[in-house]
């Protein structure tokens, strides 16, 4: 690795760190917690671990739950982690591999084997970046062209609604910097860009006169309108595209609230999938900011009030907070592809005689 390698050193036993410490910090940066909770934190930092050690029996939240939340993360799911525990029983090793652990080290630790396995894992774990890299490299045309076609299914359904042509792309774009300022995974953050556009093709089955009243939904028809979610995923159906799956959850949950109020499963929480956190998030900024024949474009000052307003009620907290960083890049997406700009974007496209 070109630069020193961060181990994130995880123990509710201090004498235990130091004496990892001891062993690694002549050759890596060396980072600790004493509980997982705080093990959670650091992994999610700006500069991420590119391993971790982390005990077994901790008091709180112990070293298995800590394992299955990193895993559970778009954020951290690629570090790799190996447990250092005095459990060593058969049974123990083969619940911390299904976790998604890649190695197993038994206390008291011997320091050579400390050495080659941390070495062995972060060799590893940069071949399988720098795979990934060339694989993204090789594949980008076919990926740009797969955005293309997406980006432009997802507008078919904007046809159909009071939305423009460039909604789909700003809430991309607020989409992908909200899920960068959380530090997601590189590979998840080009997935969730590609995938967000699709995220109101359903509305392709809701009928016309449902979609275009302009005075307030029933009952009926409102309960009509909240199946655009289930038309959305009907209509991506199941297979193994990882884009098209992610596009799928997208389309699904973007309308759960953070205070299970939303639809159509009455989520709560972090058992909404993140992708619909930030979808959600980014798809009613763009609305709040945008004009439509039925009201006026708020200002970004209003709308980020809104949704700090509503953060803990229709929005993840955290991601609000996080989203307001990027108030800068934001605007420039909203000066770069503004509806006044729709014309000279997608004129030619679909002009009828094209």
């Amino acid at each position: 690795m070109t630069e020193q390698a961060i181990i994130l050193v995880v123990d509710d036993n201090a004498d235990n760190i130091d004496v990892l410490n001891g062993i690694l910090r002549e050759k890596y940066k060396v980072k600790a917690a004493l509980n997982g909770e705080l093990a959670l934190k650091i992994a999610q930092a700006k500069q991420k671990p590119d391993l971790i050690l982390l005990d077994v029996m901790m008091p709180g939240m112990d070293g298995h739950e800590v394992c299955r939340q990193l895993k559970a993360n778009p954020v951290t799911s690629n570090i790799p982690v190996i447990f250092v525990t005095a459990k060593s029983e058969i049974e123990d090793e083969r619940v911390g591999f299904e976790l998604g652990a890649v190695d197993y080290i038994a206390k008291p630790v011997s320091v050579p084997i400390v050495l080659a396995r941390v070495k062995t894992q972060l060799a590893l774990y940069d071949q399988q970046r720098e795979l990934e890299r060339k694989v993204l490299k090789r594949t980008e045309e076919l990926e740009q062209t797969r955005a293309q076609i997406i980006r432009r299914l997802g507008r078919a359904a904007e046809f159909k609604d009071n939305e423009t042509g460039m909604h789909v792309i700003r809430m991309s774009w607020y989409s992908r910097y909200l899920a960068e300022a959380i530090n997601a995974d590189e590979n998840w953050v080009d997935l969730l860009f590609n995938a967000a556009p699709m995220h109101d093709i359903g509305k392709i089955g809701i009928r016309d006169d449902i979609l275009k009243k302009k005075d307030k939904l029933n009952d009926e028809e409102w309960q009509e309108m909240q199946r655009h979610v289930i038309y959305g995923a009907e209509i991506l159906g199941s297979n193994d595209s990882p884009l098209l799956m992610l596009a799928k959850e997208v389309c699904l949950y973007h309308h759960e609230k953070f205070d299970g109020s939303g639809y159509p499963h009455n989520l709560a929480g972090e058992d909404i999938p993140l992708s619909a956190r930030i979808v959600a998030i980014a798809d009613v900024f763009d609305a709040l900011t945008s004009e439509r024949p039925y009201k006026k474009a708020w200002s970004v000052e209003k709308a980020m009030a809104f949704l700090e307003e509503q953060a803990g009620k229709h929005f993840d907290p955290v991601l609000v907070t996080h989203f307001k960083s990027c108030l800068d890049k934001v605007e420039n997406i909203r000066n770069e592809y503004s509806d006044e700009k729709e014309l000279q974007t997608f004129g030619n496209l679909y002009s009828p005689n094209s």
